[in-house]
């Protein structure tokens, strides 16, 4: 596995998938990136980068903790970029990963062709998902056999008596499959002081990124699943709206991992925007 080194000597590893131009992953979590494995395919259209963040995956522990902070974590991506030689390059961020790839498009919007958010977290741009918004989301999975006991775990999370949070996994999957249960398992943190650091004060400035994205001219692409509880469509939808030149996709029948739930579907939208 590829590695470069990060402004504070930090040693970070990236994956490649494919070939062609290239596209920059910011994976989840932090987790190890390996979750993302080729995105259904993608790989067959352009040379994926994919960062492992730092204390994630084969990139080493950072000295000092604070470094996980999220928008500390968008010096690793240009980092990387410089170290590719890259004098612009196109951008994708998955979940918790799209706060870092909105934050280095609005620091650095010069530097970016095409920006792809999927499943986005909303942190960065101050974009709150209400509990009732959640819920009304779980609702429409009545139907489905494992939905009697996720959905009490959730109502127990929602109002603060809950925290078994596997419990919930099923919700973020349109299928609740051997496929899902693998990736849902190597999606899932590992580095719980990544975890806590990254959201920690300072972390986000979302007025300021607000108004630097009235800025960023070129094309955005926010794709979530319809069933995403992550990211739920009305809030991807506004998200879409901060962007001068954006586009946005709900994924029938997808949860928070499009392109496992749907790869061809996913591929064909994702290759489309960035082709």
């Amino acid at each position: 596995m590829p590695t470069f080194t990060a402004p504070d000597g930090t040693r970070l590893a990236y994956r490649v998938h494919g070939d062609g131009d290239p596209l920059l992953c910011v994976p989840g979590g932090p987790a190890d990136s390996r979750y993302l494995g080729d995105l259904g395919g993608l790989s067959a259209h352009r040379r994926l980068i994919v960062l492992d963040l730092r204390g994630t995956g084969r990139s080493a522990l950072p000295e000092d903790p604070a470094s996980y902070r999220c928008d500390r974590l968008v010096d690793d991506v240009e980092a990387l970029r410089r170290h590719l030689g890259l004098d612009r390059t196109d951008l994708l961020g998955h979940s918790a990963g799209a706060n870092i790839a909105t934050q280095y498009a609005a620091r650095r919007p010069e530097r970016v062709g095409k920006l792809l958010l999927v499943g986005p977290g909303t942190r960065a741009v101050g974009i709150a998902i209400s509990g009732e918004t959640r819920r009304e989301l779980a609702l429409r999975r009545g139907g489905e056999p494992w939905f009697p006991a996720a959905f009490a775990a959730l109502e127990a999370i929602t109002e603060g008596t809950g925290t078994d949070w596997a419990a919930v996994d099923p919700f973020f999957h349109g299928r609740w499959d051997a496929a899902a249960r693998e990736l849902q398992e190597a999606g899932r943190p590992a580095n719980q002081e990544a975890v806590a650091v990254f959201g920690a004060e300072g972390a986000f400035g979302p007025d300021a990124t607000r108004a630097a994205l009235t800025a960023f001219t070129a094309p955005a692409l926010l794709l979530t699943g319809e069933f995403d509880l992550n990211s739920p469509p009305s809030a991807v939808a506004e998200f879409a709206g901060l962007f001068p030149d954006s586009r946005l996709v709900v994924q029938p029948g997808a949860g928070h991992y499009p392109w496992l739930d749907d790869a061809d579907r996913f591929v064909a939208a994702a290759a489309g925007f960035l082709e």
